[in-house]
Parts: structure tokens; C-alpha cells; sequence
């Protein structure tokens, strides 16, 4: 069984881009980034390390944290299944792109994936930069239409008898999946629980 959860999207670019519409804006942008550094507009160094905050200190190690605080901390992943931002903040996280969390949880009997159907949005304060698949036109049309074979193309077999839930992020509401802690990590502390879990995991596209 599937479910698509939506909301109204505002502030979209309109028709989706198919994969060459998509490299060629890629293109241009690469293109426009080499004439503004080669005009001393723009700072290389200041550009890398802006990508690799959002990569790697801003980017899916944030959500980690948050995953492996639910999984060791009840009365934590209570709040944050009830409301998202608050509790998400209490770890220091939040802002532009994250202001209204929702986050859905894994359990035995459902699998909830994250998509946005018409453009790109996304948590970036708890996931960090978009991946491109994530972006691609394809992906935000067939995991709707087939989740189930969508996610076996990532390796993640899903069992007939449990219900697949795809959530349709917009510009006002932002979902992060919370998976299931893995069997056997009864010991682990919290920092090690955190670096089970992949930006992959917070999508819905993978598990611990």
C-alpha cells in the first residue's frame, strides 16, 4: 500500500526539467561561477567552504544527531514526532529552509520516503545540500507512481506487506524521515549511533 501526503507548494519554478534541461543549467551555472571568480566578484576559497559547512558541519551530520538523540532519548523523539522545529532546535539547529519541520517515523509496519514533486525543497539545516537525484525530474515523478521499485533501484527492498508513505515536502512544511534504530546497537553511545545513520536514511531512500 502507498500513500502520498501533499501540501500546496508556492514559490516553484513551474514545469519540471528533464535530465538535459538539467545539466545544461548546470552548465550555465559552472559557467557564470567561472566569470564572476575570473572578474573578482566572487571568492573561491569563500565558495568551497560555504559547500562544505552545508556538506559537512551544516549538512546530514546535524540530522544524525537529532536520529540518534530520538533513538537513545524517548521523551526527545516524543517531542520531535510531535513537533518537529522546537525539538530539533533544542540540539541548535534551525533556520532558513528548516523552519517548519515535520519529522515521520519508520516502525515495522510503515516505510516513509520524502520527495518534492515540484522543484527541490528540502531541509537543508538537518540534511544539508540536496542531492542531485533528489532534484531530478524522474525521481519526483516515479517515487510517487512507484516507490516500491524506486527504492529497490537504491538497493532498499521493501516488503509487500508493509506500507510505503511518500511525504511531498513544499516551501512551507519540510519532512525528514526518522528510521529505525538498527538491531544490535543496544550499547553504542550516542556519537556512534550518529555515524550509522546517512543523509540517505533521513530521505527515506536507504536504512541504518
Amino acid at each position: 500500500m502507498t500513500k502520498l501526503h501533499s501540501h500546496d507548494h508556492e514559490d516553484h519554478d513551474g514545469p519540471h526539467h528533464d535530465g538535459g534541461e538539467e545539466r545544461g543549467i548546470a552548465l550555465r551555472v559552472k559557467a557564470l561561477e567561472s566569470l564572476l571568480i575570473e572578474k573578482g566578484l566572487l571568492d573561491r576559497e569563500a565558495l568551497d567552504k560555504f559547500v562544505e559547512t552545508y556538506e559537512k558541519s551544516i549538512g546530514p551530520r546535524n540530522g544524525a544527531r537529532v536520529v540518534a538523540r530520538a533513538w537513545i532519548d524517548p521523551a526527545f523523539r516524543e517531542r520531535l514526532l510531535d513537533n518537529a522545529t522546537p525539538a530539533i532546535a533544542e540540539l541548535g539547529y534551525g533556520g532558513l529552509q528548516g523552519e517548519n519541520m515535520v519529522v515521520v517515523e519508520n516502525t515495522k509496519a510503515i516505510h516513509n520516503v520524502i520527495v518534492c514533486t515540484l522543484c527541490s525543497c528540502y531541509p537543508w539545516p538537518v540534511l544539508g545540500l540536496p542531492p542531485v537525484w533528489y532534484k531530478s525530474a524522474p525521481y519526483r515523478s516515479r517515487v510517487v507512481k512507484d516507490p516500491r521499485g524506486v527504492l529497490a533501484e537504491f538497493g532498499l527492498k521493501i516488503d509487500p506487506e508493509i506500507e510505503i508513505r511518500v511525504w511531498d515536502s513544499s516551501a512551507e512544511i519540510r519532512y525528514m524521515v526518522l528510521p529505525m534504530r538498527p538491531q544490535g546497537t543496544e550499547g553504542m553511545s550516542e556519537e556512534d549511533l550518529a555515524s550509522l545513520v546517512t543523509r540517505d536514511c533521513m530521505i527515506g531512500t536507504a536504512r541504518p
